[in-house]
């Protein structure tokens, strides 16, 4: 979707480990003011520190949707039982505090906080990725850290063209997915809304399948 553009320098702060947590998690996530978008490949309940105890990271989601954070989660995977049961647990995300998309083509890992902050890197939304585990415990990890606007314009279109349904029509793994964004047939709608175009709809958590 994205052509090159060249090379250009950018300021970034690379981070492995314990610092990716404690940045990306502890320092922005918590404390976002407007949005928060993250796009993952696997969804795992984890947990972060918060007012000296551990804590679900659903538990701070909810807390910041009681604030009127915008909360979107892109992933490729349905997510693990125990975060499904933990969701099932916070009314408010359930009724769209927490929007969720599935789409098996994710596999980039960002969040973006507030439109202003972005995070790339190997890490999923997990315990051993994102979460607080011990150094021992957790995974390899690596990515960066920015404030660029020109990374933050190029991730965030790439996360709202597959949020809006825009790479469903020609998509050849409509097959295999498990709830297509963009029904077969059909060309995504421009919407007037607040603050822009948005296209497509939120898709919550699909629960109770034989099996799951």
């Amino acid at each position: 979707m994205c052509e090159h553009v060249g090379m250009r320098p950018i300021q970034a702060e690379l981070l492995d480990g314990g610092a990716l947590y404690r940045e990306v998690v502890l320092s922005k996530l918590a404390h976002a003011r407007e949005s928060v978008w993250i796009a993952t490949a696997n969804v795992k309940a984890m947990y972060v520190e918060q007012a000296g105890r551990y804590v679900p990271l659903l538990q701070v989601l909810d807390g910041l949707a009681a604030r009127g954070v915008a909360l979107r989660l892109l992933h490729a995977e349905l997510p693990s039982r125990p975060f499904r049961a933990e969701f099932d647990k916070r009314s408010r995300l359930v009724r769209g505090g927490l929007e969720l998309k599935v789409c098996p083509r994710v596999h980039f890992k960002t969040v973006l906080v507030d439109g202003a902050w972005a995070y790339l890197g190997s890490a999923n939304l997990t315990g051993a990725g994102l979460g607080a585990k011990g150094g021992d415990v957790r995974n390899f990890e690596m990515g960066f850290v920015t404030e660029d606007f020109d990374v933050i314009d190029r991730v965030t279109a790439l996360y709202e063209s597959v949020w809006s349904g825009a790479e469903c029509r020609g998509c050849r793994l409509r097959a295999v997915c498990p709830d297509p964004i963009l029904p077969a047939g059909t060309r995504p709608e421009k919407e007037a809304a607040p603050g822009g175009i948005r296209l497509g709809k939120a898709r919550r958590l699909v629960r109770g399948r034989p099996g799951r």
